[in-house]
């Protein structure tokens, strides 16, 4: 069963989002460290969110990642979904009722990701995490 293992955040004013999330909650946030395009990371003032440990709870535990980034466009806030064969669930979509939205691309040393539409038009992202 796949579980949600990243989250991310866009923002209007990245410095106003990191200062709300971290008074409000106390979220460590700071520029992203994923090796990533400099021009591309820039623009989009990409910033990685720290929650802390991840804990076990009732619900099966917490996740203790996430990214902020300057929006784009209107996008909504995306859970990632961790699987283990990205290709498999991708091919699955559209005889879902799905619509993949961004196609499978690398990032390098963290894994392959795509963005699906599920049959309500939801946005969710895919994760297959790079092999360490």
């Amino acid at each position: 069963m796949a579980n949600i293992a990243y989250f991310e955040i866009p923002a209007d004013n990245v410095d106003r989002a990191k200062h709300f999330y971290h008074a409000l909650l106390g979220w460590k946030i700071e520029p992203t460290k994923t090796p990533i395009d400099p021009a591309k990371a820039a623009s989009m003032q990409y910033h990685d969110i720290i929650l802390g440990e991840p804990q076990q709870g009732a619900m099966g535990g917490t996740l203790n990642m996430g990214g902020l980034y300057k929006r784009q466009m209107t996008e909504p806030i995306i859970n990632y979904v961790m699987v283990d064969d990205i290709d498999k669930v991708l091919a699955k979509v559209v005889k879902l009722g799905g619509k993949i939205a961004v196609p499978k691309m690398e990032i390098k040393s963290v894994g392959y990701t795509a963005i699906i539409q599920d049959s309500e038009g939801n946005a969710i992202g895919i994760w297959k995490p790079a092999m360490p």
